[in-house]
């Protein structure tokens, strides 16, 4: 059994959830734009790490969630539920396209950290489908979170960052251009591994930087740091 993780305001049960708390969703949840947004959609929300993430940091009223494996999608309720921001949470059990097709309002941040491991032939279980691109793969993903955009709304997402060419063009496609750009390294010598990426409507010439986690293993760097200390125990 999987240990509930615990953050400095809420604790996230992981138990009945295939993909479990990580870097990358700790990532996204305190690096996206939260600023002015008032209705905000996390999609794949898995336990609902993201989803909570963002409560904490805004004041939205709305703070929508969608999850389409069913245990996934009970347990994020559960967190919801008993995190100090329950009033403010919801958690949808579905697919993504059937939410873009009925949603009656757009949302001002949209975020997502999507599966990113191809297909793995013989894989069945939940936690292989969670990470199979299969499962929600990007020109689906950016569609729907156009359909569900505002007008001034941005879609933040997570992703490999041998993926950022091809995400930048399918994005593209459906009008939707980088804002700003965060290439995540493990340390100094590692590479970029991940890269952060928030998109908007109107093109612009996007911010670029970087973030770096470690200088040395288990020795956090400061930007690190300041980027979770709101949310890591450790920090």
């Amino acid at each position: 059994m999987s240990a509930p993780f615990r953050f400095k305001e809420f604790t996230v049960h992981q138990d009945r959830c295939a993909m479990k708390v990580g870097t990358d969703g700790v990532l996204l949840g305190a690096w996206a734009p939260v600023e002015n947004a008032e209705r905000l959609l996390d999609i794949g929300a898995g336990t609902g790490l993201v989803a909570l993430m963002l409560a904490q940091r805004s004041e939205a009223e709305v703070i929508d969630a969608i999850e389409i494996e069913e245990e996934a999608f009970e347990q994020c309720v559960e967190n919801f539920e008993h995190s100090p921001w329950g009033d403010r949470l919801f958690c949808f059990h579905g697919d993504i396209q059937e939410l873009a097709e009925e949603a009656d309002a757009p949302y001002d941040l949209i975020t997502c950290n999507p599966p990113f491991f191809e297909t793995v032939p013989g894989e069945v279980d939940a936690r292989a489908r969670a990470r199979q691109k299969h499962s929600l793969d990007y020109e689906t993903l950016i569609s729907c979170a156009e359909a569900l955009m505002s007008e001034q709304g941005t879609l933040a997402l997570i992703a490999p960052y041998a993926d950022q060419e091809s995400l930048i063009y399918c994005a593209a496609t459906f009008c939707l251009f980088p804002q700003r750009i965060t290439e995540v390294w493990g340390n100094p010598k590692s590479g970029p591994k991940r890269v952060l990426i928030a998109f908007q409507r109107h093109p612009s010439e996007a911010l670029i930087d970087q973030l770096i986690i470690e200088q040395e293993r288990h020795q956090y760097t400061e930007a690190y740091q300041a980027l979770t200390r709101d949310f890591y125990l450790k920090m």
